[in-house]
């Protein structure tokens, strides 16, 4: 199955039914090389049975946050060729970078678009577009310009991500979080309001990253949390309710990914 495959869905969360194990990837924020050595060690221990969830933050603030798109797609469309293997096992969640780049796309709707764009450009929203041949000189060239041409450049920019394969549906296929479908485990970008129902948690699952360290008892009937991306970058912590992967990949650190089981336990643990 190619990258195309990848489709918009009507819910916005990933159920990964008959999940014998997960997968959970961190942070990558566009290191493709170091993603590429992270699937190199993942792809052989990947087992019948297995599920692969991208906790956000995939691109932004790294070299090539369009070869880290591309990379992972390769995973996927690789593992979807082993027998019993389904799209819906595979998820890649919305991180506060997806979410920006995506924003980024309808800037001529906003009421102050310069001011929007610096704000989006110091949370690294630069490199993501350097990855797709644009720069940020050009964008605040073009708010000189006038609303027209906000608006042309956001269609030229939709262009240059469809001259990549797979990408548009990337975007379009975003979750807002992921978990298992016997609800014992749950995956999300940066954080979740503990006080609000798992569907009433909005911007919280990318922004929350405060909420997730307040957490003092396991979230609903899920034995544990899983997050990908920790804004304060307080380092690996895997506990006995929920588990902080992020190990400042973008940033200097490592990439990491951890295979979960219903339990909660991290049965197995790769770092690049």
């Amino acid at each position: 199955m190619s990258e195309s495959a990848v489709r918009p869905a009507a819910d916005v969360f990933a159920v990964l039914s008959e999940a014998r194990r997960v997968w959970a990837v961190a942070a990558v924020h566009g290191e493709a090389a170091r993603l590429a050595a992270l699937h190199r060690a993942l792809e052989p221990r990947f087992l019948h049975g297995d599920r692969l969830v991208y906790c956000g933050n995939l691109i932004g603030q790294g070299p090539d946050s369009a070869g880290a798109i591309d990379e992972a797609l390769r995973l996927r469309r690789r593992l979807l060729a082993r027998p019993g293997m389904e799209a819906a096992d595979f998820a890649f969640l919305r991180g506060g970078q997806e979410e920006m780049f995506q924003k980024l796309l309808t800037l001529h709707y906003a009421v102050n678009p310069p001011e929007v764009f610096d704000w989006m450009a110091r949370q690294g929203v630069n490199a993501t577009l350097a990855s797709y041949g644009e720069s940020a000189e050009t964008l605040r060239h073009t708010f000189r310009l006038g609303a027209q041409s906000i608006a042309r450049w956001t269609v030229a920019m939709r262009e240059r991500i469809r001259a990549h394969p797979g990408h548009e549906e990337f975007f379009g296929a975003l979750r807002r979080a992921a978990f298992t479908a016997d609800r014992k485990l749950l995956f999300v970008n940066a954080g979740i309001d503990g006080a609000r129902p798992l569907d009433s948690q909005g911007d919280a699952f990318w922004w929350g990253g405060t909420g997730f360290n307040a957490l003092e008892a396991p979230f609903e009937s899920f034995r544990l949390l899983v997050r990908g991306y920790d804004r304060g970058r307080g380092g690996v912590a895997v506990g006995n309710f929920k588990a902080s992967l992020d190990g400042g990949c973008g940033f200097g650190g490592a990439l990491n990914a951890a295979c979960f089981v219903s339990t909660g336990e991290a049965v197995e643990w790769i770092e690049a």
